[in-house]
């Protein structure tokens, strides 16, 4: 029992790391699509540097504080109800800790374990820590490590800001005729490596997730381009 606890801790723990790596991945994607349609929208409207750079910076700051600030309230939403799950079982485990130790038997009997393995399990699991048993077995929740929004506004806010960084270097570093260019082609090329990092990380083939990414990063790019063209040409 020791030992599938320990299986099971470890597994979670995986689960979490994994999970932050594709956000933080979706995060960065989000930043280089948003910001190269910005920073492509305005390059078909002008050539100057300057309003490229500001557009950029503006974008990839509006970008990552909202992606921080809605990060941050939605795991805070999150913590408060793992935090109110865990105050409600703690308060059932005071109450009536008969028909809780019952529970938790009839929870393992439901993932295969015998009646009696069930039965014990359960009674070494409530004497050892009968939140933390009820908490990982009936809530899926450990308490030891319940959602920060903080890190998680971090995440985003850094994730966003890296993946935006992309498409404004690329947009404003190189000479005036070759911005658009470096820039589709950079972009491209990051969204193929987010896409197959996406897919790897969720267990899923990657050739369809690349083609996905890359198509709407392109869409992105030429409906803004050409909009910005529109407008730089009828000198809006």
């Amino acid at each position: 029992m020791t030992e599938s606890a320990r299986e099971e801790t470890d597994d979670g723990s995986l689960g979490v790391r994994l999970n932050w790596l594709r956000a933080a991945v979706l995060g960065a994607n989000d930043g280089i699509v948003s910001t190269a349609g910005l920073v492509m929208g305005v390059a078909g409207a002008t050539e100057d540097r300057s309003a490229l750079l500001t557009a950029g910076l503006a974008g990839l700051l509006a970008g990552s504080l909202s992606m921080a600030a809605g990060e941050y309230v939605s795991v805070s939403t999150q913590r408060d109800s793992e935090r109110a799950a865990l105050a409600e079982e703690r308060r059932q485990l005071r109450e009536r800790p008969e028909e809780e130790l019952a529970e938790l038997a009839d929870l393992l009997r439901r993932r295969g374990l015998s009646e009696d393995v069930a039965e014990e399990a359960a009674e070494q699991l409530t004497e050892r820590d009968a939140l933390r048993a009820h908490a990982r077995v009936e809530l899926g929740i450990n308490p030891d490590e319940l959602a920060n929004p903080w890190h998680a506004a971090w995440a985003s806010f850094l994730a966003f800001t890296v993946g935006a960084l992309l498409p404004l270097l690329a947009i404003v570093l190189p000479p005036s005729g070759a911005r658009v260019p470096v820039t589709a082609a950079s972009v491209l090329a990051a969204l193929v490596l987010t896409g197959w990092t996406s897919a790897r990380l969720g267990a899923a083939p990657p050739g369809r997730a690349v083609a996905r990414n890359v198509a709407g990063g392109a869409l992105a790019m030429g409906v803004t381009y050409a909009v910005g063209s529109l407008l730089g040409a009828a000198g809006v």
